[in-house]
């Protein structure tokens, strides 16, 4: 398929949606079914949403002067507006996380010492190559969470929409960010290349903190030597439903040089809990 070929679907918008979701009375060590170290693994990703949102807001933001058309500059703009009501939402579920006694506040300010790193050390072309490896891997994330039911099956109702509400926006706006860095960086064989090898550094990187946060938190938990709650969590990301597994091939398809987002089209799934949030007026879970 040829980059010309993917289009963004009929009725797509990217748009603001003011969503605050109460969280106080939400057990955050026990929300999931398969226990706290998956409960953890999801805790461990929202660590980074707050400062990662920002950080790729700016990132796009930086290139709107290049964007020509008027769509794509709209799109951006529903882009930021959505991007921030995650980090919102999400600073709001780590000082939940923080006040249940787990170390957040430490390790959000790993997160935050990261990027501050990279914004000072990488081009601005590499920071937006990051954004849209990132990106990348939200949507086909959120495109597993939303597509297996099992993933969030008997989880708390109120964090379960939390996710479910974050994935179906990173749904939406997930070709964004990739669209900008066409109209920027470029199309050719440089661009191609620089966005490639940043998505492979930041694969290696991204996960390694992801999983050096969950130690953390588990460790924080006393937990480390439940090989039980250990066993669960591999078979969860890797057999059954095996979310993790799911990724490879999604991931891979990012290297094609005629890649793009929306060549993985299901926005069948964006329609579907858009009619159902209209319908309850409240995020489905």
């Amino acid at each position: 398929m040829s980059e010309n070929t993917a289009t963004a679907p009929k009725g797509l918008e990217v748009k603001r949606r003011d969503l605050r979701f109460g969280l106080e009375d939400c057990d955050l060590r026990n929300w999931h079914p398969e226990g706290l170290h998956v409960g953890h693994f999801f805790n461990a990703l929202s660590i980074f949403f707050p400062e990662g949102e920002k950080f790729f807001i700016d990132s796009v933001r930086r290139y709107r002067d290049r964007v020509r058309s008027e769509k794509l500059s709209r799109e951006v703009r529903g882009f930021v507006e959505q991007e921030a009501m995650h980090s919102r939402e999400h600073r709001r579920y780590n000082e939940a996380l923080a006040a249940a006694g787990l170390p957040v506040a430490e390790l959000e300010a790993k997160v935050k010492a990261h990027l501050a790193q990279v914004r000072e050390n990488a081009p601005y072309e590499d920071q937006l190559a990051a954004t849209i490896a990132l990106e990348h891997f939200t949507a086909i994330m959120a495109n597993v969470l939303l597509s297996d039911d099992r993933i969030l099956a008997g989880a708390d109702r109120q964090l379960a929409a939390v996710w479910r509400w974050h994935a179906i926006e990173e749904t939406e706006h997930k070709a964004v960010a990739y669209d900008v860095y066409q109209e920027a960086v470029g199309r050719g064989r440089a661009a191609h290349l620089r966005r490639a090898i940043v998505m492979l550094v930041t694969t290696l990187d991204f996960w390694l903190r992801v999983f050096r946060f969950h130690f953390a938190l588990v460790r924080s938990d006393g937990a480390l030597g439940d090989l039980r709650g250990w066993w669960k969590l591999f078979r969860f990301l890797w057999i059954a439903p095996g979310g993790l597994r799911q990724l490879f091939r999604p991931w891979r398809d990012y290297f094609r040089r005629d890649f793009h987002p929306w060549q993985h089209d299901n926005f069948r799934l964006v329609e579907q809990w858009q009619a159902a949030y209209q319908a309850s007026g409240t995020a489905p879970a």
